[in-house]
């Protein structure tokens, strides 16, 4: 730089040089601002002041090397090109600055906006959901960001427990209506019943042992039907409390076939168990009895007679066993294949009721499954009659 003055000053002021002055021409600079500085704090400025050596204003800075015990003092002049330009340069640099600040400004405004928008959605919805409004007339609008996806998904989550426990309040309303429906016909047998036989003390021996009888049976199905009721709400409510140990599945279907032995022989009926022991899993012996028993029961009261029941192991995991029970009987309609595992279903629902059915084993016998790690379905069998796969966990 052409127009750079510099000075070399001692501790006291004295000028030692000046590429401008000869230094024993100027005076004491110990008073000059940026001297004092530079002495106190290790370097100094001052943007403008008139030079009484040179009759000019310049820009002084100045560094105290301590060492040394000198300071070198720098000047430029206000009139000088270098100092213009690095004037305007900061100047350049000011104003890019200023418009960086702004442009910031601006994205934290839309930020800070958008943040108070989903906020403010948030607070609205759980105001919304504590007071248990129904959130289907209401619209949300959460920015395009991660937070408004987040908060998305809380909606939508909330919306679907929200769902199902009203789906589940209105199967629990359903079923109620079912099983009063269905405690209501074996009551009023009973109590048709017993009202004739009180009202008609001369009535024949031989029909007042009908109708015991007919009362006998009545409360046979009652009882069943209560018995089931009890089984699925023990599977519904307290699953996770139900004991678990090691079962062979081979002694439960032979434990199965035995107790239907009798039932078996009166319909003409085969019981083909393809099984090979030992088959074993951790579970529950009465729930995974009650999977075979009500399929074998099943079978026995709607296949018709003289048909074979096959029990088979159609394939073997390290995790589950998968099983095929099947017969060979006049089987169901393909439309009633969705619905039969439903409480209270009923193919032929007269036809039922005369043979005791509860209309619940088959819901027994899903959620049995379903308890032990495993799926169920039911299908139309290649000979003809009902199929069901299911499968069972080892674990």
């Amino acid at each position: 730089m052409p127009d750079l003055r510099v000075t070399v000053i001692k501790t006291d002021g004295t000028v030692l040089f000046d590429n401008e002055k000869d230094a024993a021409q100027t005076t004491n600079h110990r008073d000059r601002t940026e001297v004092k500085q530079a002495l106190e704090k290790g370097s100094g400025y001052s943007i403008q002041r008139k030079s009484h050596t040179l009759n000019n204003d310049f820009f002084y800075s100045a560094t105290y090397f301590k060492e040394k015990g000198l300071i070198v003092r720098t000047a430029l002049p206000y009139n000088s090109a270098d100092l213009i330009d690095e004037l305007s340069i900061d100047w350049r640099y000011l104003w890019f600055s200023l418009a960086l600040i702004l442009v910031l400004g601006y994205i934290y405004y839309k930020y800070t906006s958008n943040l108070g928008k989903t906020i403010s959605q948030l607070r609205r919805f759980a105001q919304q959901a504590e007071n248990d409004e129904d959130l289907a007339q209401f619209h949300f609008e959460f920015p395009n960001n991660e937070l408004g996806e987040i908060s998305h998904h809380i909606v939508q989550l909330y919306t679907q427990v929200k769902r199902s426990e009203e789906d589940k309040v209105r199967l629990k309303r359903q079923l109620t209506q079912n099983i009063a429906h269905e405690l209501k016909t074996p009551v009023s047998s009973i109590q048709g019943y017993l009202e004739t036989i009180i009202s008609n003390p001369d009535m024949d021996k031989t029909q007042r042992n009908q109708f015991m009888e007919r009362c006998y049976a009545q409360s046979n199905r009652l009882s069943s039907l209560l018995r089931d009721i009890s089984l699925l709400t023990r599977m519904d409510e307290a699953s996770q409390s139900i004991a678990m140990e090691e079962v062979d599945l081979c002694h439960i279907i032979a434990n199965v076939h035995a107790d239907v032995a009798l039932q078996l022989n009166e319909r003409g009926m085969r019981f083909l168990q393809l099984v090979h022991p030992p088959m074993k899993v951790q579970g529950n012996p009465s729930m995974l009895y009650s999977i075979f028993r009500n399929l074998t029961d099943n079978a026995i009261a709607y296949a018709g007679p003289n048909v074979t029941i096959t029990i088979k192991c159609v394939m073997e995991t390290p995790e589950y066993y998968r099983f095929s029970f099947a017969d060979n009987g006049v089987g169901v309609a393909p439309e009633h294949l969705d619905h039969i595992f439903e409480r209270f279903y009923r193919v032929d629902k007269g036809r039922s009721r005369k043979l005791g059915g509860t209309g619940l084993g088959l819901a027994i016998v899903k959620n049995a499954v379903i308890l032990h790690g495993g799926t169920i379905f039911a299908r139309i069998a290649s000979t003809g009659g009902l199929e069901f796969i299911f499968t069972i966990s080892k674990r």
